[in-house]
């Protein structure tokens, strides 16, 4: 690492270190005595607040008026960067339980909050079993009314374009009757890709972030088929919301074929 990036990453993740355990500590001593866990969720969207200011990340914000009022939901984004859980946290409302790699449960303070406040430890590229178990415990958060955040493409894309859709979130939405609420993000890929120490130099970061209406499962069919529509018409929808704040989407027609020749082969 060179001595200007030594430097900007000390700047960037000193004062994020001390937040996060000045909110953590507020989590772990105040949540358990507060109904819901309340304290918890506050100190989770002021950490995502405080956080996205201090790293001088501007939030650009649409369609929050989209979100169910009530119940249960799954929130569905793309995945750009490791800041995009902060970037969410800043915007999306109610107390939502975030799908995260279980490395992530082992971090001070970030991994303790996230157990405590009931999140969703998921074991990525661990086999069927791993994936079953994962799906299962969303429908628990589901099936307790709570909303529930999943990045369906499964690992941060490099280049800002949207890949194919993992099944979990589609598969419990199917299974507990419940509408997915799409998510289209577009410049975190630009502030701290794969492998970097800190977020570039610059003043202010501009994020776009959009969200569309509720899209519910079909009734008729087989699981399978109803989880692969929910999928697909959610993905499409990304692509159209992504593409309505700048983003840059990749030609479908070879990954349609692709997606064909498999379900022929399934």
């Amino acid at each position: 690492m060179k001595l200007r990036e030594a430097y900007r990453a000390t700047t960037h993740w000193v004062p994020f270190a001390a937040r996060t355990v000045g909110y953590g500590t507020i989590s772990l001593a105040l949540g358990p005595l507060t109904k819901d866990h309340g304290a918890s969720l506050w100190a989770m969207r002021a950490w995502c607040k405080a956080t996205t200011r201090g790293l001088n990340i501007e939030v650009a914000a649409s369609g929050v008026e989209n979100v169910p009022r009530s119940g249960s939901f799954v929130y569905c984004s793309n995945h750009q960067s490791l800041v995009d859980i902060l970037v969410l946290g800043s915007v999306l409302p109610g107390d939502y339980k975030w799908a995260a790699k279980r490395s992530l449960m082992r971090i001070p303070f970030i991994g303790w909050h996230l157990r405590l406040a009931g999140h969703v430890p998921v074991d990525r590229g661990a086999g069927a079993s791993a994936a079953g178990d994962a799906i299962a415990r969303f429908q628990d958060v589901l099936g307790r009314g709570k909303p529930l955040l999943v990045f369906p493409e499964g690992t941060r894309s490099e280049d800002g374009i949207v890949r194919d859709f993992k099944i979990g979130g589609f598969c419990a939405a199917v299974r507990e009757h419940v509408p997915v609420v799409p998510i289209a993000l577009d410049g975190t890929h630009r502030l701290m890709r794969k492998g970097a120490f800190d977020l570039g130099h610059g003043a202010m970061r501009r994020v776009a972030l959009t969200i569309g209406t509720p899209i519910f499962p079909g009734a008729q069919g087989s699981e399978t088929a109803r989880v692969d529509d929910l999928r697909e018409r959610t993905r499409a929808k990304i692509l159209e919301l992504h593409r309505s704040i700048g983003g840059s989407v990749a030609d479908e027609a070879p990954a349609r074929a692709q997606r064909a020749r498999r379900s022929v082969n399934a």
